[in-house]
């Protein structure tokens, strides 16, 4: 149904307003005689207090005449339509009129059929303009309503490669998205069993998906986030984080990182899930030599093809998290344990082996087969993503933090530390805290 509009009749002669409110059907157009005005200010005032849509104005008038009355509305109500009409036909008014985007020019004495045909073209244009304004306000609440799943096709068709640099550029402003590269990628496999639970049905695993999202997505806040979901199953997360958040430890970051939406995950749900995250300033080095800093400063266009390095990062990341799926119950065990027991200065290959069942020998050998580090380097590398976060989130002493993560020494400590990190544990924690 079209709405109805409000015309306002300004004439100073009152026979005039009379006539024009007389000769037209009003109800047939869908409008009505909101008001009448008899002098320019008058007219002014009630078109903004009254809402008028359509203003029929004499061009002469007292304390303000036509042009000067359009002129104030045109600013002040930009939406009102004009029809004037006058007893001048002069040239200097048909001008201004056209400025002002007068609809209609009838002179004295007003042609019933020419007013009325001359409102009928208003309504018909107010109409299409309101039907048009409409339909973008449902496009636009359909698009808000459906911007998740909108942003996660865009970042699954970006990951394939099926989008051009300019296409990506464009996509991250409509969908409100930072225009660059994710910082980081977050790959999260689940095999779809729950272990000590009957088979699950689709359903239930589509749930268990979902809450898996949203598990490590809290873990990434507040950084703006899109999760995809493939078909295969494999959840990646696409996270941008400001500059400010990389450190010279990043990639420890991403493994602690990661370890910590597998253990959160295991927590709240009781499932196992493989990670692995991937930052933006470790990618690509096989692909035409691009490499993308942290802190983005070379994201610009003769730089950086966002289609090429996403992909390549994509792949990257897959090919370091199916890396994780050939690891053995056995290894995988001895990482959960190591995850575990890091706190404990008396942890050694030997007495992990003895709780495994296993040989030294043949324990360290398969370590090294299949995760490409030896134990102590496991092991170190736990105690340290450990004492990074201890660091950052805590007040504690070198001393303190170092007993903690199973070191009986501050000096052991702090050599281990800084041969990972590149840096003392003192001179993080100032870096750290400089940063914030």
């Amino acid at each position: 149904m079209s709405a109805v509009y409000n015309v306002l009749i300004a004439d100073d002669e009152p026979i005039i307003r009379e006539g024009i409110r007389d000769c037209v059907d009003w109800d047939s157009l869908g409008m009505i005689v909101t008001a009448e005005a008899e002098d320019g200010e008058e007219a002014l005032e009630i078109a903004l207090e009254q809402q008028i849509d359509i203003l029929l104005v004499d061009m002469n008038m007292p304390f303000l005449d036509g042009i000067s009355l359009m002129k104030r509305l045109r600013t002040e109500r930009p939406h009102c339509r004009f029809v004037i009409i006058t007893g001048h036909d002069e040239f200097k008014y048909a001008q201004e009129a056209i400025r002002l985007g007068v609809k209609d020019y009838i002179l004295k004495p007003v042609d019933p059929l020419h007013l009325y045909d001359a409102l009928h073209h208003i309504r018909t244009e107010m109409n299409g303009t309101l039907h048009q304004e409409q339909y973008l306000k449902l496009a636009t609440d359909q698009i808000q309503k459906n911007t998740s799943l909108l942003q996660e096709q865009f970042c699954l068709d970006w990951l394939s490669g099926r989008l051009s640099h300019e296409e990506i550029k464009q996509q991250l402003a409509f969908l409100h998205l930072p225009v660059c590269l994710p910082s980081t990628l977050a790959l999260i496999r689940w095999s779809g069993h729950a272990e000590g639970r009957p088979m699950l049905k689709e359903q239930d695993k589509q749930l268990m998906l979902f809450a898996i999202g949203n598990i490590a997505a809290e873990l990434l806040q507040p950084a703006p986030l899109v999760i995809c979901r493939e078909s295969s199953g494999l959840l990646v997360i696409c996270a941008w984080y400001p500059p400010d958040h990389f450190t010279v430890s990043s990639i420890h970051d991403n493994e602690q990182q990661a370890d910590e939406m597998m253990s959160a995950v295991k927590d709240c749900i009781g499932l196992h899930v493989q990670v692995h995250l991937q930052s933006a300033d470790s990618i690509d080095e096989e692909h035409n030599n691009t490499v993308i800093r942290a802190d983005h400063s070379l994201l610009s266009e003769q730089d950086v093809d966002y289609s090429q390095v996403m992909t390549a990062t994509y792949r990257q990341a897959k090919l370091q998290l199916d890396g994780q799926s050939r690891v053995s119950p056995l290894v995988r065990r001895a990482r959960d344990y190591i995850q575990t027991h890091y706190h404990n200065p008396e942890l050694t290959l030997e007495k992990l082996a003895d709780v495994l069942q296993v040989s030294s020998t043949y324990l360290s050998r398969l370590m090294k087969r299949e995760l490409g580090h030896s134990f102590i380097h496991v092991l170190v590398q736990i105690r340290i993503q450990k004492a990074v976060h201890l660091l950052k989130e805590t007040e504690l002493s070198i001393l303190d933090i170092a007993l903690q993560v199973g070191y009986d020494s501050q000096h052991y400590f702090s050599t281990a530390f800084k041969k990972m990190i590149g840096v003392s544990p003192n001179q993080y924690r100032r870096d750290t805290v400089e940063q914030s």
